[in-house]
């Protein structure tokens, strides 16, 4: 009962973003003293694109979670709900957003043939993409470059960011083909109380029927609609998310393994082990371990 009287507390959002007057996008530069507020889940029209300055922390972006290290580059598609990425705890130098509608420079300028690619581009980060490697950080170097310019040389720049992206292979799309949390409103708004929820209860027992209720749908019609929407089932959604919060808390704090087991919601030490393993390849040692040799 308390859990469902504190989702009520806090319900999903809708950002709304306007640009300043006289301008078709907006950017955002975020550092100590000036971090981003904006963290809990929440969606909005315009296509997000975020470049974390080193640091680590956790993506929630639709139905994935993960972890990054040693910063990232995210794309976000239209609608595509997320949280926010950093945190005092992040560790990260600054954090630079760009946000703008899809059409931000009208109806058809997307659809002639020189902007073929960044339509893809666009087309592809419905599921949101994350970029590493060379283009992470070429491209985050020219983001963080946007705070000298005027507004015609940051619009430019942009182009040529989209550009870059647009002929990069070294992404990752985070959602599965078919992901379709941002075409229905309603689906929107239902999803949004069954991820905010989990955000917020991940540590402790979540049953269906709680979950089912939550969002007044029985227990199987809820298990259709969650695995139709997200492409996976309710229990495997929590599991990862635990499993994120343990990679995160193995990096970054100095608590034992056992203690990290607990305090990501699991109960049964052995099963927290094997379910890393297939989720990361490694056990939590080994994860450790690793995540210490690369810092040195």
């Amino acid at each position: 009962m308390e859990k469902t009287i504190a989702l009520h507390k806090q319900k999903p959002k809708f950002e709304s973003i306007a640009p300043n007057f006289g301008h078709s996008f907006t950017y955002k530069k975020y550092e100590e003293g000036n971090e981003n507020k904006f963290t809990s889940w929440h969606y909005h029209p315009e296509l997000e694109l975020v470049y974390i300055n080193g640091g680590t922390g956790k993506r929630q972006i639709g139905s994935h979670v993960s972890y990054f290290g040693d910063g990232d580059l995210i794309l976000i598609g239209s609608n595509l709900p997320h949280c926010g990425f950093t945190d005092r705890l992040t560790g990260n130098k600054s954090e630079t957003v760009i946000q703008m509608k899809p059409d931000f420079l009208g109806n058809d300028f997307f659809e002639i043939p020189e902007m073929k690619n960044i339509q893809k581009l666009f087309d592809i980060a419905k599921g949101g993409v994350a970029f590493g490697g060379k283009t992470k950080k070429k491209v985050g170097e020219k983001m963080e470059v946007l705070e000298y310019q005027t507004d015609f040389q940051r619009l430019l720049s942009i182009l040529n960011i989209l550009n870059e992206l647009s002929a990069s292979d070294e992404f990752k799309v985070l959602n599965a083909e078919g992901f379709s949390i941002q075409t229905e409103i309603k689906d929107n708004d239902r999803i949004n109380v069954v991820f905010n929820f989990v955000k917020t209860n991940f540590k402790e027992h979540i049953s269906l029927d709680e979950i089912a209720d939550l969002v007044s749908m029985t227990v199987p019609s809820f298990s259709r609609y969650f695995k139709k929407i997200t492409n996976k089932t309710f229990v495997q959604f929590v599991n990862e998310y635990r499993l994120v919060h343990a990679s995160k808390l193995l990096a970054e704090q100095t608590m034992s393994i056992t203690e990290v087991c607990f305090e990501s919601g699991f109960n049964n030490f052995s099963h927290f082990n094997k379910s890393f393993k297939v989720f990361t390849g490694q056990n939590p040692s080994e994860y450790r371990n690793q995540l210490k040799a690369v810092l040195r």
